[in-house]
């Protein structure tokens, strides 16, 4: 185990957003909530300053800094799926509520954190040796928002 934590920016929703990651993910737990001993410029005193989360299995910090920074894609998180049932469920949750669908298996929650939900299938897929399968996952998941397993092996079958 690392001892290396995320820190994550937020814009006094440290705490909802953990609570959520906790709800949706697996190996994921809000593990402590910690309040400003005294006013600081984006907050009052007793007000949730940090809040300590696991997100699958990877220790995060929310830190509720004000609206000075926000989040951007280019920096995301990962999350590997074995099933179109798992790749939906993450998804759905992910955009529901404020989030946003993007291109390629990757969307936003509603606090802008980008997140790309990348069946196990599409990775394989794209390790393939033959390059005309490469590029025929490529070209499939290229169509895509959230990633459709079903299409991806029939790519990679050559059956499209």
């Amino acid at each position: 185990m690392t001892d290396a934590v995320l820190c994550l920016w937020y814009e006094g929703a440290a705490e909802e957003a953990a609570a959520f990651y906790a709800e949706t993910f697996p190996d994921s737990r809000v593990t402590g909530i910690h309040r400003a001993p005294g006013d600081y410029p984006d907050g009052k005193q007793g007000d949730v300053l940090t809040v300590e989360f696991t997100v699958l299995g990877f220790r995060c910090i929310g830190l509720n800094g004000g609206p000075y920074f926000k989040h951007s894609e280019a920096f995301s998180i990962q999350v590997p799926t074995d099933s179109q049932e798992e790749t939906d469920r993450l998804w759905d949750a992910i955009v529901s509520g404020g989030g946003s669908e993007g291109r390629c298996g990757w969307c936003k929650d509603k606090w802008g954190l980008s997140w790309q939900i990348t069946p196990r299938a599409l990775t394989r897929g794209m390790a393939d040796p033959d390059p005309a399968v490469r590029k025929r996952l490529f070209d499939a998941m290229m169509t895509m928002g959230k990633i459709d397993i079903a299409a991806i092996e029939a790519a990679r079958a050559g059956a499209v």
